[in-house]
């Protein structure tokens, strides 16, 4: 079964590629309910994500350029990252 999280980064990826399809083409593609599309597109507009769909082009889009970039980062990196910032202070 697919994670969530791989589900929300194949739905950011069409989005950005503008290849939704309608709410359910799309949800066909990432193997989930029209319903549970919705919540996705829900999780992504609460964290930032500028969400419209296009009736005329038929497919979701970004309305600014921008990727969701999800990682781990390790407290070291956090740690050398704050020094950075407090050095160029």
């Amino acid at each position: 079964m697919k994670s969530l999280l791989n589900r929300l980064i194949r739905l950011d990826y069409l989005i950005h590629l503008k290849s939704t399809g309608t709410p359910s083409r799309c949800a066909e593609k990432i193997g989930i309910s029209e319903r549970s599309l919705y919540d996705y597109l829900k999780i992504l507009k609460e964290m930032g994500a500028p969400i419209k769909f296009s009736r005329n082009r038929g497919t979701y889009y970004y309305n600014e350029e921008g990727r969701f970039h999800i990682s781990f980062l390790s407290n070291h990196a956090e740690e050398r990252e704050e020094e950075r910032l407090a050095m160029a202070r």
